[in-house]
């Protein structure tokens, strides 16, 4: 055992201290109490010194005894099989070691989580944390998490688990960091197995394609076997070659050929279909190509009515015709047109999740959108507050500007048990949003059932529309399923009530009991002027008995699967309800000059029979528009696209004479040529770098430039991408993005001084992990770490806990015991000064020793032999013995030394005896 000082310098303090207490010892002899100064002066000298080293923070130096371990177990795909290996090793391991020895386990992929945390206990995690992730391996991030699991200032050993293949962050560093700290580091060599694996590596497409042409593009596969498969070729996720073909050992270069059949923005994806492989995330690979063409537009109609496709091919546009249940699920789907048409499309027959990727497509990437009008469109085709309000230049709620019908809406919902989760909550939400799209002067009400009905919202006017929302919102899941009860208890609230119009709208995902006379009770609110809607919501609702109670009650049957639909059926039922939003009192439109219209009404304008009306919004320009001030047409620029929204129909039933105008196919063309994108492709190239946690795009100006850029990244399934960019030379510009493997879209948009933007548009592929590239066990990686830490790679379980190298010390800081008692020390000084006490004791100490020592003086005098004494006379012994009185009298000189009390006792026995020599 040792003592250490953290503040060592400290102790410099005993200088001035002990010269203080040399100057106090000096001035104990003026003191007539001495013994209690002599106390005082120890018992400060203690409490000084006790002070002085407390500061300096001692610390009293013990080996440590026991052994602390991390197990830090790989767990990515490169060693997939080695789980039940890395766990034997690490039971045996902790059967060898100590009574007092610790250990924790933790495991790693692409994240480190402990599995067990340090104690002497046995393990007890039942399975291994999936997730870590296995697409990478991040050793690094492993190290650190496992040292910050030993005690601070204590060593320990961590066992690494590792086949020495990192594919994110940098283990030497960590290596590094752990030496400073003491931890030792040792490994166990991981060795992978012998799969038999073939992966693509790499699509070599032409920079520049053109829409018909005969392509040529190689594929590079490499294999550690020689095999036979096939490999499939697709454009935009369609299939366009398929052959059988040898694969050798190494590297293989396959040429494939193709007429381009798609434009714009083109994915092109090669895929290996193989049996026996190790690993099915390396078999395939995508790039990203744009490919020059005439513009190409998407129209989404749900009849076949061919008119539309007849003007826009003899405008020269190529036209792909796709019905609504036709939609893409993913981004790269719609990028490759350069505008999209929703003919008459209800936002029921359209996902959440689409209409997101529509909106990102025409913000985010210049895509055009246009919509026209019908009884599937606008607002009448439940789109209130979704994303493809958002991207037109409209909002589907009328504000304020008509005297509205009065109108009553019963909402009755099922909160069964099987109802919980997603579609429960999107229904509420559902019904809140019909709340916002009705009037104060109109009237809901809200049932939810199980086995009963419960009245949530009484039906009466919406005087505070917040507290209904919360009422709604607060619903609870519930029990079973019981539709008749409930209907009837909405039909009693509803068939009363002094308004215009009433519906109910029924929402279930259920079955009930069909004996019930649900004619009776739907006729007998028909007469009373309610309608009823039906909502089937998933596969196990009743959906014959729900599409005949709608049938019934004069309503719509929805038959739903995908539950992000629900608000806009709801909203779309809200709107039908009321069926105000249609005007139908023919008109002739408002052509505004000043916005490249009215040329074409140089002839007159043609009559229109009828519109869905809307409001426009705030930053849109409207440069046709009804004589009540509604929007014919209004248009505005969302983000980078153009959007166009067009409020009667473009198939001759609302339009009136506008189909039979001679100007009509140059109307509905200028239409759509001023919804396409206005960007160049060659403003800038684009290409990827890889490295190991991160990849970099470079991105490169066709003209040397200062200016800044603006990028936006967004993956296929249209999720928006961080990345950060940064200019690093004129006109070249770095954006760091993730290393998450996938497709990619990428938007660069540059503004110049004058205003003038420049904008690109392009796709990039950041592969699959290195992980899944078979590689062996790096040895060479393990070995320079276990260089850096100067550990070991172990061969036995046993290992794991032998003693340490260099042992920590435990450092035991006694600061507080010392601060203790140089307390008591001063406790008991200030005692002595000042409460007395020990003084009394002093003084009888004292009384008793003089009283000893007067007895000894005694002893001796009497012992000595006496001389005979002088004889004198009278008168000169009176006057020695003044003199002799005068002398002892006299003060004693400050330089002199003070009597003792043992001389004052001498003094006073040697007056006695003149005392009594004169008496003789």
């Amino acid at each position: 055992m040792q003592i250490e000082f953290k503040y060592p310098f400290i102790l410099l303090l005993f200088l001035p201290v002990a010269f203080l207490l040399y100057r106090y010892w000096k001035q104990m002899k003026l003191m007539t109490n001495r013994k209690e100064s002599q106390v005082i002066l120890f018992l400060r000298t203690c409490i000084f010194s006790l002070l002085i080293i407390a500061l300096a923070i001692p610390q009293i130096v013990l080996p440590q005894k026991e052994t602390q371990v991390v197990f830090l177990m790989d767990r990515s795909a490169s060693v997939q099989d080695s789980g039940d290996q890395q766990l034997e090793w690490l039971e045996k391991s902790v059967q060898n070691k100590n009574e007092k020895d610790e250990y924790s386990v933790l495991s790693f992929g692409e994240k480190a989580t402990i599995e067990q945390m340090m104690g002497k206990e046995g393990l007890r995690f039942p399975k291994w944390n999936e997730e870590t992730g296995k697409d990478h391996t991040n050793i690094e991030g492993a190290i650190n998490l496992a040292s910050s699991v030993f005690p601070n200032n204590s060593g320990g050993r961590i066992i690494l688990f590792t086949d020495g293949n990192e594919t994110m962050g940098n283990l030497t560093e960590a290596a590094k960091l752990l030496k400073n700290r003491s931890i030792e580091l040792d490994t166990v060599l991981l060795q992978s197995h012998s799969y038999e694996d073939t992966a693509v590596s790499e699509i070599e497409v032409p920079s520049t394609l053109y829409e018909g042409e005969q392509a040529s593009v190689s594929v590079t596969i490499e294999s550690n076997i020689a095999k036979s498969g096939l490999l499939h070729f697709y454009e935009n996720n369609n299939k366009i070659v398929s052959k059988s073909i040898e694969i050798k050992e190494g590297t293989n270069v396959i040429p494939i050929q193709f007429p381009v059949e798609q434009a714009g923005l083109v994915t092109y994806k090669a895929e290996l279909e193989l049996t026996n492989d190790a690993y099915a995330e390396n078999n395939k690979l995508q790039v990203v190509n744009m490919v020059k063409t005439i513009p190409q537009i998407l129209l989404v109609q749900n009849d076949s009515n061919k008119a539309l496709v007849q003007i826009m091919e003899g405008a020269g546009y190529k036209v792909e015709v796709r019905s609504s249940i036709q939609l893409p699920t993913v981004l790269s789907g719609y990028l490759n047109y350069q505008s999209i048409i929703f003919n008459n499309i209800a936002a029921t027959d359209i996902t959440e999740n689409q209409m997101s990727l529509i909106e990102k497509s025409v913000k985010d990437f210049g895509v055009g959108f246009l919509m026209t009008g019908g009884e599937d469109s606008f607002g009448l085709g439940g789109y209130f507050q979704t994303p493809i309000e958002k991207l037109l230049p409209v909002d589907m709620d009328i504000k304020g500007k008509k005297e509205m019908p009065s109108m009553a809406l019963m909402i009755v919902l099922d909160r069964s048990g099987s109802m919980d989760g997603q579609k429960f909550s999107l229904a509420k939400e559902a019904a809140a949003r019909s709340v916002e799209l009705l009037q104060e002067t109109d009237t809901l009400g809200f049932i939810a059932f199980d086995d009963k009905p419960w009245v949530i919202v009484e039906p009466k006017p919406l005087k505070n529309k917040e507290e209904v929302v919360n009422k709604i919102r607060s619903v609870p899941v519930g029990g079973g399923t019981e539709i008749y009860g409930s209907l009837v208890e909405a039909y009693d609230q509803i068939s009363d009530l002094d308004v215009k119009r009433k519906h109910i709208i029924l929402l279930t995902d259920g079955q009930s009991a069909t004996n019930n006379d649900y004619e009776e009770l739907i006729n007998e609110g028909s007469k009373k002027n309610v309608t009823m809607s039906t909502v089937a919501l998933g596969a196990d609702a009743d959906r014959n008995l729900l599409e005949e109670l709608a049938k019934l009650g004069a309503g719509r049957f929805y038959d739903v699967q995908d539950s992000t639909v629900i608000p806009s059926i709801l909203s779309r039922e809200t709107v039908m309800a009321t069926r105000t939003y249609i005007e139908d009192n023919p008109f002739y439109p408002n052509i505004k000059s000043g916005y490249g219209w009215d040329t074409l009404f140089s002839q007159g304008i043609p009559q229109m029979k009828a519109y869905i009306a809307t409001t426009p919004k705030a930053e849109s320009t409207v440069p046709i528009e009804s004589t009540k001030e509604d929007p014919i047409l209004a248009e505005w620029q969302y983000g980078l696209g153009k959007t166009i929204a067009f409020t009667s129909d473009v198939n001759g039933a609302w339009n009136g004479d506008w189909a039979r105008w001679n100007q009509w196919s140059s109307f509905f063309t200028k239409v759509v040529a001023n919804t396409l994108p206005q960007y160049d492709s060659e403003a800038y190239s684009l290409s990827v770098e890889k490295e190991q946690d991160r990849t970099y795009l470079s991105v490169s100006a066709d003209k040397l430039s200062m200016l800044p850029i603006e990028t936006t990244i967004i993956s296929e399934r249209g999720e928006v991408v961080e990345g950060n960019t940064k200019m690093i030379a004129p006109g070249k510009y770095e954006v760091d993005v993730d290393n998450d493997p996938g497709l990619y879209f990428i938007h660069v948009k540059q503004t110049d001084e004058d205003g003038n933007v420049t904008v690109y548009q392009s796709g990039f592929t950041i592969p699959y992990s290195d992980e899944y590239l078979i590689t062996g066990a790096n040895e060479e990686k393990v070995n320079e770490l276990l260089a850096i830490t100067d550990g070991s790679q172990l061969e036995k379980e046993s290992q794991a806990f032998r003693p340490l190298k260099n042992p920590v010390k435990q450092k035991q800081e006694i600061t507080e015991v010392l601060l203790f008692i140089s307390f008591l020390l001063l406790l008991i000084e200030i005692a002595i000064r000042r409460l007395g006490l020990p003084v009394k004791f002093l003084a009888v100490f004292e009384k008793k020793e003089g009283v000893k020592r007067q007895k000894t003086f005694k002893q001796k005098i009497s012992s000595a032999p006496r001389e005979t004494p002088v004889s004198i006379g009278k008168e000169a012994q009176l006057d020695s013995n003044r003199e002799t009185n005068k002398k002892q009298a006299k003060p004693p000189k400050k330089t002199k030394k003070l009597n003792t009390k043992e001389e004052n006792e001498n003094h006073l026995d040697q007056l006695l005896e003149m005392k009594r020599k004169k008496k003789r």
